[in-house]
């Protein structure tokens, strides 16, 4: 198999057809849950569900808590999809495959990307179970989704990554933990091909270029949505620190259970924010 013409412009389109043939309405807004993470918008009005494997080329998802089922429906005002569970380099998927939901997606129509992940922290000024607002990555993964030909249909061959995550729905997450009294941090996200955890001495390089929060996600599905025109935003549950002065070492049954028990304030975010987009929507605002 060849990972360069794998999961092309057809695959993707294949995908989004038998999606919508299931979908009430064309949905605008996605939602993309990490682990842990794959229970949250209880709110949302669901009127489709269909696991991964009912969806033609999609990959499978191998992870705990990555459910690998899709729903559709109403939230806070906007035709929604929720993904529950994502795909990883260390599973072995190419960035091609990693990325191939945000083909999706674009076939579909979105035009907000919200997602959200498990981060170990940097920052020594963070604590466990806060919720950072992405401002930017590190790619550290050693690839790029965009490698090989490029598809003028699916985006420009070098696309701008300055503003990779919309400041405007960074203004709107800090606007919703404001509102909601939900305390939230800011930073850097480095993204890692993992799955071994970093090092003493990774950790103070991390440190050291910027990061404050470090995964194993995200960094293709950013890159994947920009080149594609979709506004993201990112926020990471800080499950565990990462401070190889004070080191402590975490099991994964630690960090999702971290991440479950922040998984309630970050739906209120979310949830807040895809209402800010339905209210700027209905008053004519714009990106």
């Amino acid at each position: 198999m060849n990972p360069i013409s794998h999961h092309d412009y057809a695959d993707a389109t294949e995908a989004a057809d038998a999606i919508r043939s299931r979908l009430k309405h064309p949905p605008t807004v996605a939602v993309l849950t990490g682990t842990g993470l794959g229970d949250i918008l209880t709110a949302m009005d669901i009127d489709m569900i269909m696991d991964y494997k009912e969806i033609p080329n999609f990959p499978a998802s191998t992870v705990e808590t990555h459910y690998g089922r899709l729903a559709g429906g109403q939230l806070a005002g906007q035709n929604a999809l929720r993904m529950q569970g994502r795909f990883h380099l260390y599973e072995g998927y190419t960035a091609r495959e990693v990325t191939f939901p945000i083909r999706v997606m674009q076939a579909l129509g979105i035009k907000t990307l919200i997602m959200t992940n498990a981060a170990g922290g940097l920052n020594p000024l963070f604590a466990v179970g806060e919720i950072m607002i992405i401002e930017d990555h590190i790619n550290l993964t050693g690839t790029n989704p965009l490698i090989g030909p490029n598809d003028s249909r699916w985006g420009a061959r070098f696309p701008e990554m300055t503003c990779a995550y919309s400041g405007r729905l960074q203004e709107l997450a800090q606007s919703a933990a404001s509102r909601l009294e939900v305390g939230v941090q800011k930073g850097v996200y480095a993204g890692l091909k993992g799955p071994s955890l970093e090092t003493p001495a990774e950790m103070r390089f991390l440190h050291t270029i910027g990061a404050e929060a470090v995964g194993f996600s995200t960094v293709m599905e950013t890159i994947a949505a920009v080149h594609a025109g979709i506004q993201v935003l990112g926020l990471s549950v800080i499950t565990n620190m990462c401070l190889p002065d004070a080191f402590s070492t975490s099991s994964v049954e630690e960090i999702i259970a971290v991440a479950q028990a922040a998984a309630p304030h970050l739906e209120t975010i979310v949830t807040d924010v895809v209402t800010c987009l339905e209210e700027e929507e209905f008053a004519g605002g714009g990106w």
